[in-house]
């Protein structure tokens, strides 16, 4: 009998994830920004109108106010008694006659109609106007209060601000919203085999030495998600200089996340380094790819409390990946975000995957022109072409495979990306 401890089984993903979030907690700080400056931020307080949207019936075409009783017949001819443009508050509207109207102009009282100036003839140098067309009551006109009402709930909290949102909150007259705090976050790699692009040209490398990919677009990926990031750069693969960029990191920020150096290995320091500093949980994450991928914790000298940690897998796709799938939406949570879960549709595989795996693979795909979704070639963890080129991942279960034709869980990138 081998004395050899056996290994605990990896962990389902959502488990995993399930456990990360329920170490965040959302962060207590909230601030006034602009309105302009508040895209893609959590907002921390419900928008409430104090008025309604919009405030008066008003007309959506150019062409004539009318009374829809007065045009009885196609080719009715009436007097134009009045020109009202955006803006301006004509008076009421006799009857029998029409008032010359534009787009937004508020209707005058007594006409419930708007005869669009397609469908009409001005005659008389405008005195007088011909409809061509009977209009029914309400035609053409937008009634107040149509978009928002007065005390309705128009945004949120935990509602992740748009473009979209934006224009709301300005269409209700705010000019600040209130948001969660950005979370502050502190990167930085590990590995002596790394090299910054532009240090060293490309002829130039050293035997076994690599450019940095991944602290390009994990830095990126955390900007997208709102959060301000201290880059710490490449930490050398060496215990004091680790526990000295730890300590730091943990003084001034709510998240420390690293790539690589989680491992076993003896030039792999963050693991021990963590966990002299806090505690480190590994988890072994029965995914494909991204299985290894490090929780913990790393305490503040001073004033307590501790910064959370993350480490994250060397390889680049894995790294991406996993950012996507635990990092993104614990991100979001701390900011108090209400909508974190993956975003996923059913799409046609125009392709055939005839192997299983034993664990949840992520497939790197895209959509073709006619609806389906071809498969990247190559699925390796270091191919980071592969989430180039594709634009979205097939949540494809563990020990399925699939046949061409099959519908598949298909993840939008650009969701998770925005």
């Amino acid at each position: 009998m081998s004395d050899t401890p056996r290994r605990p089984p990896l962990m389902p993903l959502d488990e995993a994830l399930e456990r990360l979030l329920a170490q965040a907690r959302p962060l207590p700080e909230r601030e006034q920004v602009s309105t302009f400056d508040a895209d893609g931020r959590v907002l921390a307080r419900a928008v409430v109108s104090g008025l309604q949207v919009p405030p008066h019936d008003n007309s959506s075409m150019d062409g004539y106010a009318v009374r829809a009783a007065d045009v009885a017949t196609p080719g009715a001819e009436l007097p134009v008694s009045q020109r009202i443009a955006a803006g301006q508050v004509g008076q009421p509207l006799a009857p029998g006659s029409a008032a010359r109207i534009f787009t937004g102009a508020p209707m005058p009282a007594g006409a419930d109609a708007v005869v669009m100036q397609e469908d009409t003839e001005a005659l008389d140098g405008g005195a007088r106007v011909r409809i061509a067309a009977q209009p029914a009551s309400g035609q053409w006109v937008r009634a107040a209060g149509e978009d928002v009402t007065r005390g309705a709930v128009v945004l949120r909290p935990g509602e992740r601000l748009s473009p979209a949102s934006l224009g709301l909150a300005a269409g209700i007259g705010l000019a600040e919203l209130t948001v969660a705090r950005r979370p502050r976050v502190a990167l930085f790699s590990t590995g002596d085999e790394l090299v910054m692009p532009g240090a060293v040209p490309p002829d130039n490398m050293p035997p076994g030495a690599i450019y940095n990919s991944n602290r390009f677009f994990l830095r990126a990926l955390l900007r997208r998600l709102g959060c301000e990031v201290a880059d710490l750069g490449i930490v050398p693969d060496d215990r004091a200089a680790t526990m000295a960029a730890l300590r730091s990191a943990a003084q001034d920020n709510d998240l420390i996340l690293t790539s690589g150096g989680v491992s076993v290995g003896e030039e792999d320091h963050v693991k021990p380094a963590v966990e002299q500093l806090g505690q480190l949980d590994l988890w072994q994450i029965a995914m494909k790819p991204g299985k290894p991928f490090a929780y913990g914790q790393v305490r503040r000298t001073g004033e307590g409390g501790a910064a959370h940690f993350m480490g994250l897998p060397g390889n680049p796709v894995s790294s991406f990946v996993t950012f996507l799938l635990l990092v993104r939406p614990f991100l979001l949570k701390l900011q108090g975000a209400t909508q974190i879960a993956m975003p996923s549709i059913a799409i046609r595989a125009d392709f055939t995957l005839a192997k299983a795996d034993k664990r949840r693979e992520f497939l790197r795909a895209r959509r073709n022109a006619q609806d389906g979704l071809e498969l990247f070639a190559n699925q390796s963890s270091g191919v980071l072409t592969s989430v180039h080129w594709a634009d979205g991942l097939i949540d494809n279960p563990a020990g399925s495979t699939i046949a061409q034709g099959d519908l598949v869980r298909f993840i939008p990138l650009a969701e998770l990306l925005a």
